[in-house]
């Protein structure tokens, strides 16, 4: 433990509730701009001793900006923070942790070479993961909260759920009163967001704070106590969750009445050869980390959604590269697409047939962040929308190409002419998914593609997947929401260490056995 300001015990649920505490944390008139952005409009935000938090807004709306701020990694321009009633100024996370503030981020921050201890270790800044008091202390706290860790295994040899339990464990070594978690269940399975819920309704009942950033709606009424909701940078409502609808604190993030997608799902047209049939596909992952495939048969007809369930980690990414052309197998007649084998065939030729591919990643994989929008439809779509023509780009041809994508999809964005990175996560999502949709393609391939997006883009993305399958086209989405699968998908199926079980219509199974399958427990969901 680090015996400074944060090593204070927090206050007890009896003395919290017996009084009005003064607030952990007070933010009071917080503002941040950027170039053409004002992220955060005079945010004013207080948050208790003894609560779970909700921070609720569309993607853009300024959640990122203010969590960093309060955590130090940026500053704000104006407004001021008090901590326990006493103003602080906080300009770099050392700062914020010496507070009792501590941070678990979407995106887990693990070296994946190194010990469970040694990670430990280094996020404390002192000591070494040998350290015999340390690892007892790991233990300890492990046990205590019921997150089972063993100190001493390799971060890569983790399942996502492990490697959670390692960031809130090296979280809670530094004991903090307040703790923010930004979407921590997006690649949890039901009975680990169980888990987790269990373990974040203890560390409220000890007294501490917890601020809880999540874009799934029916998680916030379940777990917290209160919500801010930020749209366009600015504070616009606070409510009880817990009387809420997800609808409607939908409509309070959006400010509009908000429908969600269609739920009538895609008609499948069940006869005939299926567009893509996998038959038992081996293929070893390109990562030493990454998790190969075993025996994957699959399969998928024009008019159709198939969903694939999983837990992060369990060969997502080996089968999207052997799907998507990426990578080729080592056999032709392992991949077939209207009949042809297509083993052996290349990302572009796979998509001068017809197959489109949404990635996880967008920033990176799915668009070149420096590059604009228009250029960014150019390098996925100029085969499809005929944009070269003797070896000469048509960069008017381009630009028309993104901006009807910008139209179609509502991308909020400067134009055809903005950098990828400069768009927020649900809009730059939403450009990718219709320029994939707008090349009119036989089968697309989506991997998670609403992860870490607001209800409202959300909503659009799951409602054009579902037209395009009504269309005609096949459609296959790999995520880790089962609320999504179960509301857009024809059959699912789960992807566990390499193996893909078998498909099942998704009216005719439930979200428990899916969760059963995710975890690996085949025979159990049988």
């Amino acid at each position: 433990m680090q015996s400074d300001a944060s090593s204070t015990p927090p206050a007890t649920p009896s003395a919290i509730r017996g009084a009005q505490a003064t607030p952990r944390l007070r933010l009071r008139d917080v503002t941040k701009h950027f170039p053409g952005c004002l992220a955060n409009d005079r945010v004013s935000l207080d948050l208790q001793p003894g609560e779970i938090h909700a921070l609720l807004g569309e993607n853009g709306a300024g959640k990122s900006t203010l969590v960093k701020i309060l955590y130090g990694v940026q500053l704000a321009d104006s407004g001021t923070i008090e901590w326990e009633g006493r103003p602080v100024d906080i300009p770099n996370p050392g700062t914020a942790r010496a507070l009792g503030i501590g941070m678990v981020f979407q995106h887990f921050s693990l070296f994946e070479t190194l010990s469970v201890a040694d990670n430990v270790a280094l996020a404390l800044g002192s000591g070494t993961g040998r350290d015999t008091s340390l690892i007892q202390e790991i233990s300890r706290l492990s046990e205590e909260y019921g997150l089972a860790l063993d100190p001493g295994r390799i971060v890569h040899e983790l399942s996502v759920g492990e490697r959670q339990r390692v960031e809130i464990v090296r979280c809670l070594m530094q004991n903090p009163r307040l703790i923010v978690m930004d979407e921590p269940t997006s690649v949890l399975t039901p009975h680990e967001v169980t888990r987790l819920f269990s373990v974040l309704r203890r560390l409220r009942d000890e007294g501490r704070t917890i601020l809880y950033i999540s874009h799934k709606l029916q998680e916030i009424r379940d777990l917290c106590d209160r919500a801010t909701i930020l749209r366009g940078g600015k504070v616009v409502a606070s409510c009880d969750p817990r009387v809420e609808t997800p609808k409607s604190l939908a409509a309070l993030m959006i400010g509009r009445s908000f429908d969600g997608p269609k739920s009538d799902k895609p008609v499948s047209t069940g006869a005939g050869v299926p567009l893509l049939e996998v038959h038992g596909l081996s293929q070893e992952a390109a990562s030493p980390f990454g998790t190969s495939l075993k025996n994957v048969s699959l399969h998928v007809r024009a008019g159709e959604v198939l969903g694939i369930a999983g837990v992060a980690g369990n060969g997502q990414n080996t089968l999207l590269a052997a799907l998507s052309g990426e990578s080729v197998s080592p056999r032709d007649d392992w991949i077939k697409f209207e009949g042809k084998s297509i083993g052996r065939v290349g990302a572009r030729g796979r998509r001068d047939m017809g197959i489109t591919f949404v990635p996880e990643e967008r920033l990176g994989h799915g668009s070149v962040p420096d590059l604009s929008l228009d250029e960014n439809a150019l390098l996925s779509g100029w085969r499809r929308w005929g944009l070269v023509r003797r070896g000469l780009i048509s960069r008017g041809k381009a630009r028309e190409k993104a901006e009807t994508v910008i139209e179609a999809f509502n991308v909020v964005s400067a134009g055809s002419s903005a950098a990828a990175r400069s768009l927020s996560g649900g809009n730059l999502q939403k450009f990718i998914i219709g320029r994939e949709i707008l090349q009119e393609p036989k089968l697309l391939i989506a991997a998670q593609p609403t992860w870490g997006v607001d209800a409202g883009s959300a909503a659009a993305i799951q409602t054009a997947l579902m037209e395009l399958a009504r269309s005609g086209a096949g459609v296959i989405v790999v995520s880790q929401d089962l609320d999504e699968l179960f509301m857009i998908s024809d059959r699912v199926a789960v992807i566990f260490d390499g193996h893909l079980s078998e498909s099942r219509p998704t009216h005719a199974t439930t979200a428990e056995e899916v969760g059963l399958l995710m975890g690996g427990l085949f025979e159990a969901a049988s």
